[in-house]
């Protein structure tokens, strides 16, 4: 290991401008040593990949090999041969790593020891003396690329058409196994202990009064850090709450009709949750059972982007939009830039773990204790009912439907995403 460290850190291009030793945070795991677990210090972190990880990246996308084309007229075998080719194509042709680069570079980020673990984060302080902290965390196959619209409004409300009193001060961490975090070479890193270690680093931080917001695995994270309970926790937020009742996810699970007495809203969560079981958990079920086999993604960026755009059905539909050029919330750039985040730093398995680890039910309620604010999105894996989230969540301090956008929220709705971050924590400040 001792040889192989540098050859990684020089083709990956990482950086740091710490005082102390340069980190590797695409290769670090659990670091031994209690030194080494004692370190509180907090260092500058910058990325550049190198000219030769780029020109790699690109030649293998131009020499992918191609199969055949699906035998059916929709997605139903899986991402489409057209919309791959066309990402392909830009890929390999048009697409600019600096640019996403450049984007993150222009921002505070820093690296810090917890656990054992090198832990990335971006940290943005509001000019206002006032700004409520929130830590926000994202999921698979998302980044902190997801938040990088957000993190403006946020910070800076009033350049953005907001109130000075909305303003917050945002961390952005990378999760273990993640971008440009740590990956752990010990088993262990689950929601519970990310969320033991978000905790610390807001206190590290300084920061004595917080929230937390989170999806997919960000919101396993964050509701954990509410059951962990720290005085500082004031509230959470979630744009994928877990409120469906036990017996109600149970039959969803077995693809069983939708058990009479619910209302229009609940029945229609229940045919969204049952469609996500029946067709969108492939990439789950390997990812929890063998997240090792998975080399292939590993070693092919088309691998690996098909693996990561076929999340769900409306992700992938929106997807396959942008890359037929029709406007959406997202563009070519944004869906690549978080593909080649995956491909740059290699945590395409180390990313995958996280669901072997995990114990916990997605969608079941977990009673969390402190005040909680829910943006129900109509194309997230099932939209949240306002009855079912009311007895998940027993201080609920704000729910909303909202009209338009899916799983990556604040990735493609980023200006209705920060106005539930206003109106959901206001009554807390």
């Amino acid at each position: 290991m001792k040889i192989a460290l540098p050859i990684i850190i020089a083709t990956l291009g990482f950086t740091s401008s710490s005082l102390g030793q340069s980190p590797s945070p695409a290769t670090s795991g659990s670091t031994s040593g209690a030194a080494a677990a004692e370190d509180k210090t907090i260092r500058p972190f910058h990325f550049s990949a190198s000219e030769d990880a780029l020109a790699d990246m690109r030649r293998r996308i131009a020499a992918a090999k191609w199969p055949e084309q699906e035998t059916v007229t929709d997605a139903s075998q899986g991402v489409q041969f057209a919309t791959m080719q066309k990402l392909a194509r830009y890929w390999a042709t048009d697409y600019d790593w600096r640019k996403c680069e450049a984007k993150l570079n222009a921002l505070p980020q820093f690296i810090t020891t917890i656990d054992g673990l090198d832990i990335h984060f971006i940290h943005v302080r509001s000019k206002n003396a006032k700004a409520l902290p929130i830590i926000i965390t994202h999921g698979w196959p998302g980044s902190i690329i997801e938040q990088l619209k957000i993190i403006g409004p946020l910070t800076d409300p009033t350049a953005y058409g907001g109130k000075a009193e909305d303003a917050f001060d945002v961390v952005v961490p990378s999760m273990p196994g993640y971008g440009f975090s740590g990956k752990p070479t010990t088993t262990g890193w689950d929601p519970i202990r990310i969320a033991r270690a978000w905790i610390v680093l807001m206190k590290r931080l300084g920061y004595t009064r917080f929230v937390a917001q989170g999806g997919d695995w960000g919101n396993a994270v964050t509701e954990q850090m509410a059951l962990l309970a720290p005085p500082e926790l004031i509230g959470i937020h979630t744009n994928m709450p877990a409120t469906v009742p036990p017996d109600i996810d149970k039959a969803a699970f077995a693809g069983a009709p939708a058990p009479s007495g619910l209302s229009g809203d609940e029945k229609h969560a229940y045919d969204q949750l049952a469609f996500f079981y029946k067709q969108g958990l492939g990439y789950a079920n390997e990812m929890k059972n063998r997240p090792q086999t998975l080399y292939g993604i590993a070693d092919s960026p088309i691998g690996l982007a098909a693996w990561m755009i076929d999340h769900d059905a409306s992700s992938y539909a929106l997807i396959a939009r942008v890359f037929d050029g029709k406007s959406e919330g997202l563009t070519r750039d944004d869906i690549l830039d978080n593909i080649s985040l995956y491909w740059l730093t290699n945590t395409t398995i180390s990313s995958a773990r996280l669901y072997w680890e995990s114990k916990l039910a997605f969608f079941t309620p977990k009673n969390v204790p402190v005040s909680a604010a829910v943006s129900a999105f109509p194309e997230e894996l099932y939209q949240a009912p306002r009855s079912w989230t009311e007895k998940a969540y027993p201080k609920l301090i704000h729910y909303n439907k909202l009209p338009k956008g899916g799983h990556f929220a604040a990735w493609e709705q980023p200006e209705l995403f920060v106005g539930e971050m206003r109106a959901g924590f206001r009554s807390l400040r």
